[in-house]
């Protein structure tokens, strides 16, 4: 069945949801239609859906959207950094999308959709042409009573840690070669580029050295293949319940490096403090968007009575902090800036006494360990004429620092 045979299969099937239940019920009949179909038209209407996803490549697109009114019956796709629709394709009522998406879910998925009201998980789809499953991270969610997907392509291959372009004193702290313990945290907002950093981080690693890496993470996107280490992936509701457990759980698995996907909360955090407190390495991320709000962040999440304490373990156990943002560059694409903390006494001494508004210019006099602010690296970016002042400036946290270091001239 060719792409447009399952586009009129598709809007047959939807045409029996015309003027059906609400709720509970219009799911319970969405089922019900697809399981009183042969599986054969379940796999039409998933190679349709993965028709988008394949597309995405050619598109050099790193998100696709679709379902829900949000939507406007179209297909959105993501390129450097801006997303727009497909007017190429052809549109889908949100009865089509909901049936396509619906179709995805195995049932323990759609109870968990149901209870929590979204979904996150890991989804792949096989190309052909590169004999190659390509994975993607996939939230499926409501959108005014239907159903809205987000998938977000994982890149095929990771990038060759050198191109992430770290002073070799920053290198030596983020390999276990050279530091065998100690918390890294690469920090920074959904779409900045942190899973592709991690796994860079991690591959070097699994290239460089005899240990057991152990991945948790919610859901897991890049698989690593195991090279001089022993790589194991724990996905958050199927391998394991949560981050806390896995983390705990990973003790006794005899690990050398614990990379956990997300420090959510203060369990999860707290947990972390004390793996790497026994000696291991861990890697981990946080939504905040620089070095000095990442510490914030993890004070803000312990409750008042065990702050110090937290901050005494957090001040000698705090290796290093990336903060990045994902700039759109001259050329159209995008470039990686980043802030970058690495612990050392007049830091341990600042997180201590609670000065945290110290930091800063800490990391901004510092240049000589590979310490930089995002303004410093915004400045050198514009210097080198790979972005614009504008993009510099509204990307900045600190607008005038970044003033001080880039003489604009209007």
């Amino acid at each position: 069945m060719n792409f447009g045979e399952s586009k009129e299969l598709l809007s047959k099937l939807a045409e029996n949801m015309k003027n059906q239940f609400a709720g509970a019920n219009r799911w319970k009949f969405i089922g019900e239609l697809l399981d009183d179909n042969p599986e054969e038209v379940k796999l039409h209407l998933k190679t349709h859906f993965d028709t988008f996803l394949l597309r995405m490549k050619t598109n050099d697109a790193s998100d696709i959207d679709l379902g829900g009114p949000g939507c406007h019956d179209k297909i959105w796709f993501r390129r450097f950094g801006i997303k727009s629709p497909d007017e190429s394709l052809q549109k889908y009522t949100s009865d089509e999308t909901d049936i396509l998406i619906f179709n995805l879910l195995i049932d323990s998925d759609r109870k968990h959709l149901f209870e929590q009201r979204y979904i996150d998980f890991s989804y792949r789809v096989y190309d052909k042409e590169l004999d190659y499953w390509t994975r993607f991270r996939a939230t499926v969610y409501f959108d005014l009573t239907h159903l809205a997907v987000n998938m977000r392509r994982v890149n095929d291959t990771v990038v060759s840690f050198p191109k992430l372009g770290f002073n070799e004193q920053i290198a030596k702290v983020l390999s276990l070669k050279y530091q065998k313990s100690g918390l890294i945290l690469v920090t920074g907002i959904t779409g900045s580029g942190k899973s592709t950093t991690l796994d860079s981080i991690i591959d070097a690693n699994n290239r460089t050295m005899e240990s057991h890496i152990v991945i948790i993470a919610d859901p897991i996107e890049y698989v690593h293949q195991p090279n001089k280490s022993i790589v194991k992936h724990r996905e958050v509701g199927r391998d394991v319940r949560s981050f806390k457990e896995g983390t705990t759980q990973a003790l006794r698995q005899d690990p050398d490096i614990i990379m956990i996907g997300e420090m959510r909360d203060a369990e999860t955090i707290m947990t972390v403090l004390e793996v790497v407190d026994s000696g291991h390495k861990v890697f981990s991320t946080l939504h905040t968007s620089s070095a000095v709000e990442s510490i914030d962040r993890i004070l803000g999440e312990i409750p008042t009575n065990e702050q110090e304490r937290i901050r005494n373990r957090l001040a000698d156990t705090l290796s290093c902090v990336i903060s990045q943002k994902l700039i759109p560059s001259e050329d159209g694409k995008r470039v990686l800036a980043k802030e970058i903390l690495l612990n050392n006494g007049s830091i341990k001494t600042a997180i201590r006494n609670n000065n945290l508004g110290e930091i800063y210019q800490i990391i901004h006099q510092s240049g000589e360990l590979g310490m930089n602010t995002m303004e410093q690296d915004l400045a050198r970016l514009h210097s080198d004429n790979k972005i614009s002042y504008f993009e510099a400036f509204i990307n900045s946290n600190n607008k005038k620092r970044l003033e001080e270091l880039v003489k604009y001239d209007y």
